[in-house]
């Protein structure tokens, strides 16, 4: 238990993503005046949280034990697959299930009776603005653990 509690790596990743999900909140109430606490819960968005966590472990990997080592190589190809599945796959689901929400509405129009689907997530994926954002806060979280912890 007391070496799950002193791993610096897996915190720093940890806190990055937290820090990410906080942030979203707090952007949708600066941006849009609007209180979305379950955003904390939920995918998509910016910052990427997923991005922030890999990035934060692959530097964090970096700075202790080396840009050179077998664990900056492992996390960082792991955190390349997640940021491309983010603005790859994931984007392009939610993409999927914006149309999908739309013909949705336009046959509940039509039926109006009883039936009523519920609308897709649309949220999962990610630009690359928003993965690019959450890279950096990662980065930055890695940097501030590695250097004050």
């Amino acid at each position: 238990m007391q070496a799950l509690l002193s791993n610096q790596l897996l915190w720093t990743a940890l806190i990055a993503s937290t820090l990410a999900q906080v942030l979203k909140v707090l952007l949708i109430l600066l941006i849009e005046r609007k209180w979305s606490p379950e955003r904390v819960l939920e995918t998509g968005g910016m910052p990427s949280s997923h991005t922030s966590s890999v990035a934060a472990l692959a530097v964090m990997c970096g700075l202790e034990f080396g840009w050179d080592s077998a664990y900056f190589a492992i996390a960082t190809i792991f955190g390349s697959i997640v940021m491309y599945d983010a603005t790859g796959i994931r984007r392009a689901s939610g993409m999927q299930a914006e149309v999908l929400n739309d013909l949705v509405v336009e046959l509940q129009a039509v039926l109006r009776e009883g039936f009523a689907p519920k609308p897709l997530k649309e949220l999962l994926g990610h630009t690359y603005f928003e993965v690019f954002v959450g890279f950096l806060l990662g980065i930055l979280v890695a940097v501030v653990s590695h250097t004050w912890f």
